[in-house]
């Protein structure tokens, strides 16, 4: 028998289903994951609280608050008992569950998502080089990258940043799909803080450009995709991938490399949240 568990969301980001009642519970990645273990009723008064960072209604609550963050923001224990965050915290309140782990589940992939790779069928599908599909126009360092890799191909801006294609994407992986490359790089630069802006690519084969986490090689197989931390400037980074871009065999062993290391990390694994939920509310 699933144990009872009363809880309310607030404060998330939008299309992010706060009140889940039948099938709109797919729009809650954390409703599905704690109902693999709890009897979940929400309610206006419950037991905990999940919320995130887009909003203060969590603020009229009295019962204890768990902290949701996939932003680059610390949680703050004087507002809430409990956090879930991407952060490297030594701390019993604490459960590092970084976005693109959120992002995985999102997407139903329960335990890994390496698939055999048909090369005759991506040549196919990766018409074009390399895309770029950002709404915060204020990135530098992505921005930079932007401009500099442009110099060698043409790289379509399909959002609101440095937009190159007179209109805004609106099927985002539709779009993700055509290129052989995605510009990946986060919003900022801190440790553990990787996002759905790795996953996305890697969901539709498109070989992500990342920075942002200086340690995402804790968590992802950095074999599988490009990781700028592992080059000294843009122009050794641009050169890499150009190298990569002329010669299908290099690409398509990108590919064909697991996503994570072996094994998952932990921090990946639905059952480490679970876990977390099941020792925070017991008595």
């Amino acid at each position: 028998m699933k144990q009872p568990l009363c809880l309310a969301f607030t404060d998330f980001w939008e299309g992010f289903e706060c009140n889940p009642t039948g099938k709109s519970h797919f729009d809650n990645v954390f409703y599905k994951i704690l109902s693999e273990r709890f009897d979940i009723t929400i309610s206006d008064s419950p037991e905990f609280l999940i919320y995130s960072v887009f909003g203060s209604n969590h603020k009229r609550y009295t019962c204890p608050k768990v902290f949701y963050t996939g932003e680059n923001i610390r949680p703050n224990f004087r507002e809430c008992q409990y956090a879930v965050t991407f952060d490297y915290l030594n701390d019993d309140r604490h459960l590092r569950f970084p976005l693109s782990a959120v992002t995985l589940y999102e997407w139903g992939i329960l335990d890994g998502f390496d698939k055999h790779i048909d090369c005759e069928q991506v040549k196919r599908e990766k018409i074009k080089f390399c895309n770029f599909l950002f709404s915060n126009p204020n990135a530098r360092e992505r921005n930079t990258l932007f401009q500099k890799l442009s110099k060698y191909k043409r790289v379509d801006a399909g959002g609101r940043a440095l937009n190159n294609l007179g209109y805004y994407v609106d099927d985002k992986m539709k779009f993700l799909s055509q290129y052989k490359f995605t510009i990946a790089f986060e919003n900022s630069e801190y440790p553990g803080y990787t996002t759905e802006k790795l996953v996305h690519p890697k969901l539709v084969n498109s070989i992500p450009i990342y920075w942002g986490n200086p340690d995402v090689h804790k968590d992802w197989n950095t074999k599988a995709f490009i990781n700028a931390y592992e080059f000294s400037n843009h122009k050794q980074l641009i050169e890499h991938i150009m190298e990569i871009d002329q010669n299908d065999d290099l690409y398509f062993a990108l590919l064909k490399q697991p996503h994570f290391t072996t094994p998952k990390s932990y921090h990946l694994d639905r059952h480490a949240f679970i876990s977390f939920f099941e020792r925070i509310t017991q008595p």
